[in-house]
C-alpha cells in the first residue's frame, strides 16, 4: 500500500486499526515529520518484549517505542503538546487509571490487592463479530471475559506503575453487558494511610482541578454511562467505606468518545495548541 500520495501537506494522521497494522505505517509518517495519533495498541506499551506476550505478536518497529507518548490528557498533557506520536489509550484503562491516578501518586492506596471490575457495552469489544457479541448471545445476558489475561490490562499496570512510582499487579476482570455503550468501572482498593471522606473528596478536586472533562461525583450521584454518553466526560466518584476501611472508586466514560475518538481529538488539541474542549463541548445525549 503506497501512502506517500496521501501524505503531502498534512499536518496530522490518526491511525485507527488493528493491532500490529499500525506500526509500519507509522514508521513511513514519522520520517516525513508528520505528527501521529493512534487508536490502535502498537504504540501503548513501552516494552516489546511486553507487547509480544500480550499481543502474540512481534513488535514491527520497537525503536518509536521510546519516542510515543501516552496519550492521558490528565496525566501527561504537558509530554502531549511536545508528542510527535502518540498512543491513544484504551477505553478500559482510560476509566480505571483516571479513577485511580491521585490516589497512587499521593500514595494513599496499597499497590497491592487493586481489584478492578469493568462493565462494557458491546461496542468495547470491537466490530468483528463473535459468539459472545451476536445478538441472540448478549442480549438479556452479562458475562466475563478474557478473565487474567486481557491486553489491556499491561497497559492499565504500565501506566499505574509510572503514577505510584512502584510495581502494580491488578486483578482486572471486564464484562459485556447487552447495551451499545458505556463502560462502567468499579475499583477497591486499601487504603495505607489513615482518610476521610472528606480527605478523598478534597485529594480529588486537587488533582482534577484543571482537567474540563473529569466530573467528579458522590455518593449520592454515582456515576452512570448514561449521564456520559455521547460525550468526552469521565465521571469519577471516590468513596471511603468506614465499615471495612476500604476505598471504592467508580468512574464512568463512553468507550467511543473518551474511550476512543473523543480522547483523540482532545490529544490533537493539545499537541496543536489549541483549545483543549475545541469539538468537544457536548453535554451527551441523555435520557
Amino acid at each position: 500500500f503506497e501512502i506517500a500520495s496521501f501524505l503531502q501537506g498534512l499536518d496530522l494522521v490518526f491511525l485507527a486499526l488493528p493491532h500490529g497494522k499500525s506500526a509500519p505505517l507509522a514508521k513511513e509518517i514519522y520520517e516525513r515529520d508528520i505528527r501521529i495519533i493512534d487508536l490502535g495498541a502498537d504504540f501503548r506499551i513501552k516494552d516489546s518484549e511486553a507487547y509480544e506476550h500480550w499481543y502474540e505478536l512481534e513488535h514491527s518497529c520497537p525503536a518509536l517505542l521510546a519516542e510515543s507518548v501516552y496519550g492521558l490528557p490528565e496525566i501527561h498533557k504537558n509530554e502531549i503538546s511536545r508528542a510527535k506520536i502518540l498512543a491513544n489509550p484504551g477505553c478500559y484503562p482510560t476509566s480505571i487509571i483516571l479513577g485511580l491516578a491521585p490516589l497512587l501518586v499521593n500514595k494513599v492506596i496499597s499497590n497491592e490487592n487493586i481489584i478492578i471490575d469493568s462493565k462494557s457495552g458491546v461496542s468495547g469489544a470491537g466490530k468483528t463479530l463473535t459468539e459472545i457479541t451476536h445478538y441472540s448471545n448478549i442480549n438479556e445476558n452479562l458475562l466475563a471475559y478474557k478473565v487474567g489475561n486481557h491486553r489491556h490490562i499491561a497497559e492499565i499496570e504500565q501506566e499505574l506503575g509510572f503514577l505510584g512510582k512502584t510495581e502494580v499487579v491488578i486483578n482486572f476482570t471486564p464484562h459485556l453487558i447487552p447495551m451499545n455503550r458505556g463502560i462502567l468501572s468499579s475499583i477497591y482498593v486499601t487504603p495505607v494511610v489513615d482518610v476521610t471522606q472528606k480527605d478523598l473528596d478534597e485529594l480529588y478536586q486537587e488533582f482534577y482541578k484543571t482537567c474540563p472533562f473529569i466530573r467528579l461525583r458522590d455518593k449520592s450521584s454515582l456515576p452512570q454511562t448514561k449521564w456520559v454518553q455521547g460525550s468526552n466526560y469521565c465521571d469519577i466518584a471516590p468513596i471511603f467505606d468506614e465499615r471495612t476501611g476500604k476505598i471504592m472508586v467508580f468512574s464512568a466514560i463512553d468507550n467511543l468518545v473518551k474511550g476512543a475518538s473523543g480522547q483523540a481529538i482532545q490529544n490533537m488539541n493539545i499537541m496543536f495548541g489549541l483549545e483543549e474542549t475545541s469539538g468537544l463541548k457536548l453535554a451527551g445525549m441523555y435520557p
